[in-house]
């Protein structure tokens, strides 16, 4: 097999047996065609067996990342690329053993996700206001689901009618690897829904067309997670929020609140849809360094 087939087959086994999405998927594509492009600088094409892969050459690599001033953090996901391409490649027969086995990345510092307080997430909920448009109102609607389901903005824009149960509370989101999970809804969300809905119906009726999405935009047709970026930096801008503030904030200042409340960190796994209880963990440092920063300012012999 060539490195250029092993690559491939490992990209189709992402998509069809892993269920990875489109931007893993591309993710992958793009770290392993940069390592087989410097290795064919280095005289291996593609053309050579990946048998010839072999410790030196992954070490060549990663020498050759930190030399073009790769952030720790790229040529960390660089690395744990090609570990992934090579356990692939041990298992299918390929290589006897995993040249990036004992490999050591760069160190990473474990930076914690920038998380609103509450009274900013109502500030940036309230943001939308000023006319009572079907956008308006999508976008009030947005917001609130956003929060109130803790939501990935990919998971929001795939969201479909169908997907909704407003009597009971929750909807079906289809969330990394294609993975289905129920998110609960609550009453501030169900409320601005319900009045998105009959807009939305509205809408479709006046462009004399269909569309299952259950968010869209003026032409009536899916919102994409482009527009949900725009639209959601232009109510951070005006509710003067932080502008390092996403709609990935909005995600971990949901996590952060439920377990500030009180909530048990398995509950949170659920509801975020994470496979590893690991991914969940870095909310319960926030909620500790915000405990550390309280008892520092009342306590008086902190």
């Amino acid at each position: 097999m060539t490195i250029s087939q092993g690559i491939a087959e490992f990209l189709r086994y992402l998509a069809l047996e892993k269920n990875a999405s489109e931007h893993t998927v591309k993710s992958y594509r793009e770290d392993l065609l940069e390592a087989e492009s410097f290795w064919n600088r280095q005289g291996i094409d593609s053309s050579s067996g990946v048998q010839i892969l072999v410790i030196r050459w992954f070490r060549a690599y990663l020498a050759f990342l930190h030399e073009q001033g790769y952030a720790r953090r790229t040529i960390a996901r660089r690395l744990a690329s090609a570990r992934s391409w090579c356990r692939f490649l041990c298992r299918r027969g390929e290589l006897e053993t995993n040249p990036t086995k004992g490999l050591r990345g760069p160190r990473l510092d474990a930076d914690l996700p920038h998380v609103l307080t509450c009274d900013q997430v109502m500030k940036l909920l309230a943001a939308p206001s000023g006319n009572d448009s079907p956008l308006m109102i999508r976008d009030v609607a947005i917001l609130e689901l956003l929060y109130s389901a803790g939501l990935r903005v990919g998971e929001l824009c795939r969201l479909d009618l169908d997907h909704l149960d407003l009597q009971e509370g929750f909807c079906v989101v289809r969330g990394k690897g294609k993975r289905e999970r129920l998110a609960s809804i609550g009453d501030y969300a169900r409320d601005a829904l319900q009045v998105w809905l009959p807009r939305r119906e509205e809408l479709l009726y006046r462009l004399q067309r269909s569309c299952p999405a259950l968010f869209l935009n003026k032409n009536g047709t899916r919102l994409t997670t482009r527009s949900v970026d725009r639209l959601f930096s232009g109510y951070v801008q005006q509710a003067s929020l932080d502008p390092r503030t996403t709609p990935h904030t909005l995600r971990h200042s949901f996590a952060t609140h439920l377990l500030d409340a009180g909530a048990d960190i398995r509950s949170v796994q659920e509801l975020l849809g994470h496979r590893n209880l690991m991914t969940t963990q870095i909310y319960t440092h926030i909620s500790t360094t915000k405990l550390q920063e309280t008892y520092n300012k009342a306590h008086p012999r902190a």
